[in-house]
C-alpha cells in the first residue's frame, strides 16, 4: 500500500530523487542481458542490497539509523542473504495496491505478485504474508493476492492474510505482530521501485531492530 510513512521520515523516504533512481535503475536492469540461468531465476525481479540490510544501521532500533542506512542500499541481481540462509525462517511480505472498485487488481499490484512467485518458486519453504485491506466489492487486497498466488501454484498453507492495513505502516506494523509468535528470521518485503525504500524503513522500523528486513522489487 502506498500510505503515510514513519512520521520523522516523511522526508527522506517520500517519492523524491531517491525513489527515481530505483525506478530507473529496475527498469534498466530489466532490459540488461543476463545468463540463460539468471533469466530463469530471478529476472524480472532486482534486489535492494541484502546484505547491507543485515548489519549496521539498517538493523537498528534507531529510526534515523534506519533512514541513513537505506539510503545507502542499491541494486543487485541477488536474492535476498537470508533466503538462501534460512528460507523457512524467513518470510515474503507481499504489499498490497488498491483495488479496482470490482475487486481486481491493478497491475502494478500484480507486477509485485510476479516477483513474489519468482522467489516463492525458487525457495519453497519460505512462507508468504499478503498485507492489505481496503476491501473493494468484498474482497481485501491480501485475499486478491492470496487468490493469485494459489491460482499460480502457490500451496495455500504457505500463505497468511494480513487483511487489515490501509497503509505502509500499518503493513508493517500489523505484520510484525502477526509474525511474533513464528520462527521468524527476517523479512523479506516485496513492492514497486517508487515504494520500497519507504515500506523498508517502516518495516525496519517496527522490528526495532530484532529481526533483519531486506526488500525486492518488482519490474513496475
Amino acid at each position: 500500500m502506498a500510505g503515510e510513512t514513519c512520521p520523522k521520515a516523511t522526508k527522506s523516504v517520500r517519492g523524491g530523487k531517491k525513489s527515481r533512481v530505483f525506478a530507473a535503475a529496475a527498469a534498466a536492469f530489466a532490459l540488461a542481458s543476463l545468463p540463460a540461468t539468471a533469466q530463469a531465476d530471478i529476472t524480472p525481479i532486482t534486489v535492494v542490497n541484502g546484505i547491507v540490510s543485515t548489519v549496521g544501521g539498517c538493523q537498528s532500533a534507531d529510526l534515523q539509523a534506519i533512514i541513513r542506512c537505506t539510503q545507502f542500499e542499491f541494486l543487485t541481481r541477488q536474492a535476498p542473504l537470508m533466503l538462501d540462509i534460512d528460507q523457512a525462517g524467513t518470510t515474503i511480505v507481499v504489499l498490497g495496491a488498491g483495488l479496482y472498485d470490482d475487486g481486481s487488481m491493478r497491475p502494478m499490484l500484480v507486477d509485485r505478485l510476479n516477483a513474489a512467485l519468482t522467489l516463492a518458486r525458487r525457495y519453497p519453504a519460505a512462507p508468504i504474508v499478503t498485507s492489505g485491506g481496503v476491501p473493494r466489492s468484498g474482497v481485501t487486497e491480501a485475499r486478491a493476492m492470496r487468490n493469485w498466488l494459489v491460482d499460480n501454484g502457490i500451496a495455500p498453507h504457505r500463505i497468511t492474510e494480513e487483511d487489515r492495513s490501509r497503509s505502509t505502516i500499518e503493513n508493517a506494523a500489523n505484520t510484525v505482530t502477526l509474525l511474533a509468535g513464528r520462527r521468524t528470521s527476517g523479512i523479506v518485503v516485496v513492492s514497486s521501485p517508487n515504494h520500497v525504500e519507504r515500506a523498508l524503513v517502516n518495516f525496519r522500523n517496527a522490528t526495532a531492530g530484532r529481526l533483519p528486513v531486506s526488500g525486492v522489487i518488482s519490474a513496475g
